[in-house]
């Protein structure tokens, strides 16, 4: 039996209807979106007369930990931040980084960017950004330092986790929705890491290095999405620099590219110690210096006494924060943390968003000598013994590691799913198999690559041999990935890969769930395993979504947001060598300095030597893009995900329209069960006379599909996403001419294939 998935609701669909922003025709400068934040400015104009030098210099700073001053004389509330992207953060005290200690600052745990990334859905997103948005604003703020939108450049990246896609469409579409979603219940967002912050490791210090291009294709189009179409209220300047420039005082990424070509009104926000000058800063168009004031505070006012920053500039960085300050109403501080959060609405977004994440990467019939069976959905019937290996059936991940985490009342977690799936109609028998890498590990500097602990090994192969199934829970956990510092390799931490070779010896009935941020080595236990599937960081419902899918009660339908290659040598970041780098003089991370020193830590970090260079040499080939024009195979490519339904796609039929064209197709669900799909449009152009990949992603949509239905599916593609950046227009430009599209249910499956002529 399967039960059907919930609908978002008509309130949660009301944002995805989308202004475009017609980029290949708009000419730099052109505001060509609304734009809620413009309805202001008379009332802004007298607020400013009104307001001292001071006062205006005093809004452009951090005033607590994660807040920054309003104008208490003319009744303008302070700005308060919600830290991150996939849950509130509970609250802190107002000078540090120590808890509040608060018993009503609890907050739903969201499942993080990936698993939001591998449901494909728009929908989803939507909800997934309302739903963030009334837990901010039961807990008093005014935006969200999210949603985290930078381009999984490589799978080792600290925070693949929190990213959404190595695909800038994707990624892109997500960031929309989501943007729509939180701005359209009344909390801004505050996109980040605004831009290029691709990795962890020397991210205070890396300089990138990257063409024009490149850049506006890939890494700036999640953005520009995200503030063209989404009308996104707020941005973050990465820590890092772009062309030898950091972010934060960076003039092209801030004025020309932010203000000017895509005509952004609200704020800026630096990343906590990120801003490195004080003139260069705001007038490159910085609003505010978090979480202090070293360089924006008395310093800048005194630079405007001194002739150094006209007041007009002052001004207009102050019109910036008035206009999302006026546009976000603001709680009480007598009414923030005064109900509960993490309610049942909120908490059913999350069982939602995670029950389209999961991800079946495989599930062979396994042989006996009556009959041939596919491990999965568990059949009661047959199965009676299970055993449950692995301390990710038991590992809560709303907390770990460095950075933005969630104090949930509830994380249900995947032993606890099956528990109460299964009740008593299954034994189920759990050891723990291996010894997780944890925060102690970390403090040692241990690597979390250690060897199998022969002794759980042993108990954990004993228990498996005398199981009915096996379930190995494997993978990383958010002390492997973190902020402040990227992974040096994907090998399965803590002799995982020995332990699931033991395991498949003792009992060939082996499913393994890979619980992960983002891609692991799955070679070894790929082959020793019959089902294989990933279930992310997934949330305060997670573990319930997952013992849905395993049980069958629910069709697997997530798709991979980012290739899984074999090996890091085929990475392309790797394989050009412009990572890893390395540097002199090596000062740590320097948010973790922050943390743990406080803004000294920032002092400490100026003339530090040589400073590390990223040369982006790859350019525009990222992912799939990479893999497919290199012709070098993976482990699972992107855009993969199977079903315990079987899809059938045909009748193509590719009509021109105003906006570009629209792909037409029937998908037919050929099985007895319900089920959803994830269908994808691919676009090749291999007669280009500009350098190209060998196919991109153009449109995506989620179907759902009754057992035995068959739909007629549409999905427009517009002729914005098929233009390139002219680098010297410097303006996205549409190439006409002959193009292939190609249709299917992953990037390496696309049955359905149609040529087409763009003009």
């Amino acid at each position: 039996m399967m039960i059907m998935m919930t609908k978002p609701s008509k309130r949660h669909l009301i944002g995805l209807t989308l202004i475009f922003c017609h980029l290949s025709f708009s000419p730099a400068g052109a505001q060509s979106y609304p734009t809620d934040l413009l309805g202001h400015e008379q009332q802004i104009d007298d607020i400013i007369r009104e307001m001292t030098l001071e006062e205006k210099v005093g809004m452009l700073h951090g005033k607590n930990m994660f807040s920054s001053e309003g104008i208490p004389r003319l009744g303008i509330a302070d700005v308060e931040y919600a830290d991150g992207p996939f849950g509130i953060r509970e609250e802190m005290e107002p000078h540090s980084w120590n808890s509040a200690h608060l018993t009503t600052d609890s907050a739903t745990f969201f499942p993080t960017g990936s698993a939001l990334a591998a449901t494909w859905s728009t929908d989803w997103a939507y909800a997934y950004g309302h739903s963030m948005s009334r837990e901010a604003r039961l807990r008093g703020k005014d935006m969200i330092l999210g949603p985290a939108i930078n381009i999984q450049r490589f799978p080792t990246g600290g925070r693949t986790y929190e990213y959404l896609s190595e695909d800038p469409l994707l990624s892109g579409m997500l960031a929309v929705a989501y943007t729509r979603g939180a701005q359209d219940d009344g909390t801004a967002v505050c996109l980040k890491h605004y831009a290029l912050n691709n990795q962890e490791d020397f991210r205070g210090t890396v300089d990138v290095r990257i063409c024009d291009r490149a850049m506006h294709e890939i890494y700036l189009r999640p953005f520009e999405m995200a503030v063209c179409e989404g009308d996104a209220w707020g941005i973050m300047a990465a820590y890092n620099k772009v062309n030898g420039r950091w972010c934060s005082e960076n003039e092209h990424l801030l004025n020309t590219v932010l203000r000017q070509q895509w005509g952004f009104p609200g704020m800026v926000i630096s990343d906590w110690g990120g801003v490195h000058s004080t003139v260069d800063a705001v007038t490159a168009g910085m609003n505010v210096e978090m979480p202090g004031s070293r360089f924006m505070g008395k310093a800048l006012l005194d630079s405007v006494k001194a002739g150094k920053v006209s007041e007009a500039v002052i001004d207009q960085r102050v019109r910036e924060i008035l206009r999302v300050r006026l546009t976000v109403k603001p709680i009480a501080k007598e009414e923030a943390n005064k109900k509960p959060v993490g309610n049942p609405e909120e908490m059913m977004t999350a069982l939602e968003v995670a029950r389209r994440s999961i991800v079946l990467l495989k599930n062979e019939a396994l042989r006996t000598k009556k009959e041939e069976l596919a491990l999965l959905p568990i059949d009661t019937k047959r199965i009676r013994n299970i055993a449950i290996i692995g301390e990710n059936a038991i590992t809560k991940m709303a907390l770990g590691g460095v950075g933005a985490g969630v104090k949930t009342r509830c994380e249900i977690t995947p032993l606890e799913g099956l528990q109460a799936a299964l009740g008593n109609n299954v034994q189920l028998t759990y050891v723990p198999g291996y010894k997780s890498f944890d925060n102690a590990s970390r403090n040692k500097r241990q690597s979390p690559q250690q060897p199998a602990d022969q002794q759980l090994m042993a108990e954990a192969v004993k228990v498996a041999k005398k199981a009915d199934l096996v379930i190995f829970f494997a993978g990383d956990n958010r002390e492997v990935e973190t902020e402040g510092s990227d992974r040096k390799s994907i090998t399965l931490p803590s002799g995982q890969d020995e332990l699931a070779v033991a395991l498949a010896k003792a009992n060939k009935r082996l499913v393994t769930v890979i619980v992960a941020g983002g891609p692991v080595d799955v070679s070894t236990v790929s082959e020793v395993s019959s089902a294989l599937l990933v279930s992310w960081f997934n949330g305060s419902m997670g573990g319930q979504a997952l013992a849905e899918v395993l049980t069958g009660k629910i069709s697997p339908s997530g798709k991979l947001p980012m290739t899984w290659p074999k090996k890091l040598e085929d990475v392309p970041a790797y394989a050009m060598g412009s990572y890893p780098q390395k540097a002199e003089n090596n000062q740590g991370d320097i948010f973790v300095g922050l943390v743990n020193n406080g803004n000294n830590a920032v002092r400490e970090r100026r003339g530090m030597g040589v400073q590390p260079v990223a040369n982006y040499t790859e350019e525009s080939l990222v992912g799939y893009r990479w893999y497919d024009t290199k012709q070098v195979s993976v482990a699972y490519p992107f855009g993969f995900g199977l079903s315990y339904a079987q899809f059938q796609y045909s009748d193509l039929k590719v009509q021109p329209t105003v906006e570009g064209f629209d792909v037409r197709f029937t998908l037919a669900n050929n099985s007895s069960i319900d089920a959803e799909e994830v269908a994808q449009v691919y676009v090749s152009r291999p007669a280009s006379r500009i350098e190209r990949p060998t196919k991109e992603l153009k449109g995506f949509q989620r179907i759902a599909l009754k057992a035995g239905e068959r739909k007629t599916v549409t999905i427009p593609i517009r002729r914005s996403d098929l233009c390139h950046w002219d680098e010297a227009a410097q303006t996205w430009m549409l190439e006409p001419g002959n193009l292939n599209v190609l249709v299917g249910g992953s990037s390496n499956n696309l049955p359905l294939n149609q040529g087409t002529i763009i003009k």
